[in-house]
């Protein structure tokens, strides 16, 4: 049954993980992570959920849980990703059977941290999907792609949120729930990273790069607005970045949006926005993560605008009005 509920952006992706069919979440608590296993404890009492010792530890339940087919989810905010770290790495080596999404949720202003850091650079030093959803629906609707995701690629998904959109509330569109997968290991696979077999699993990782690029080519959740011929100045929005972008109305002031939901970055629609603009303003909210890609890909020469720039602020939350004046 279809029916529209008012939602957090952490409710909704307790909602979307509880609808595609999850066994098992594993968490620490943490600002602004905190509110979608308390979520899923209170709305879901089939699903097998724990606060664990510390976010590695979540990691590893999560992974078990993966390792025997089922899917799971581990919780954590953006700090928490350093503790994390040595399992989260090696899961994109090991690979997973049933999917597992990781979700991170950064704090950009430090409203209840001690530091900005930004969670993508750890799905891009780990080489897996990247999610990141630019409103509530989208947070609700991420989760049961997300899981898919993961279970076609053997791989991980890390699911990369902001503070407003974590703790702002929306109408959301919610579906049916789908059945909890069964048991179902894989007797084919090795999970253990002795240096053999994490060579050769390594190199499958690697191999795996080009179709993960191709993936977010043809994403439903990345593309451009409609728009022909040349414009002076183009905008690569990420993440909850489109919303702010959008809200100034882009279409009217003749500016063309590529809107960037899942990474890798897609490069090639990266190169043709690029070619039909005279210049680029890349809107991320967290570190200039993409704006340093985006050089990368276009070189030097090519003029970027962005948080390295000034034209958006280099620290803190990207406030809207401040994309309004970027985009003149």
């Amino acid at each position: 049954m279809i029916e529209r509920k008012l939602l957090l952006g952490d409710e909704a992706i307790a909602l979307g993980a509880i609808h595609a069919g999850i066994s098992g979440v594993y968490a620490y608590p943490g600002t602004p992570s905190t509110e979608i296993t308390e979520y899923i404890q209170g709305h879901a009492p089939e699903v097998r959920s724990r606060w664990c010792t510390n976010e590695k530890t979540a990691m590893e339940a999560a992974l078990g849980m993966s390792y025997a087919g089922k899917r799971a989810l581990v919780c954590m905010k953006h700090v928490g990703m350093n503790v994390a770290a040595d399992a989260f790495v090696n899961s994109a080596i090991t690979g997973v059977n049933g999917g597992l999404v990781v979700l991170a949720a950064d704090d950009p202003s430090m409203h209840s941290s001690q530091n900005e850091q930004d969670s993508r650079f750890y799905g891009k030093f780990a080489m897996i999907p990247i999610l990141e959803p630019s409103t509530q629906q989208e947070a609700y609707d991420m989760m049961k792609y997300a899981y898919a995701l993961s279970e076609e690629k053997k791989l991980p998904v890390l699911l990369r949120v902001v503070t407003r959109l974590a703790h702002s509330r929306a109408g959301v569109v919610v579906n049916d729930l789908m059945p909890q997968n069964a048991l179902n290991p894989d007797k084919e696979r090795t999970w253990v990273l002795l240096p053999a077999i994490a060579r050769r699993q390594y190199a499958s990782l690697v191999a795996k790069q080009p179709d993960l690029v191709e993936s977010s080519e043809h994403s439903p959740y990345n593309g451009m607005n409609a728009f022909e011929g040349k414009a002076k100045l183009g905008v690569i929005a990420c993440g909850i970045g489109y919303n702010y972008v959008m809200e100034n109305d882009p279409q009217s002031l003749g500016i063309p949006v590529l809107k960037v939901s899942q990474y890798p970055l897609p490069e090639a629609s990266i190169k043709a926005l690029a070619a039909q603009c005279e210049s680029l303003l890349v809107a991320e909210d967290g570190q200039p993560l993409v704006e340093e890609q985006v050089k990368a890909i276009l070189g030097a020469d090519y003029a970027l605008k962005g948080r390295l720039t000034g034209d958006l602020p280099r620290m803190g939350e990207l406030p809207p009005d401040c994309v309004g004046a970027a985009l003149g």
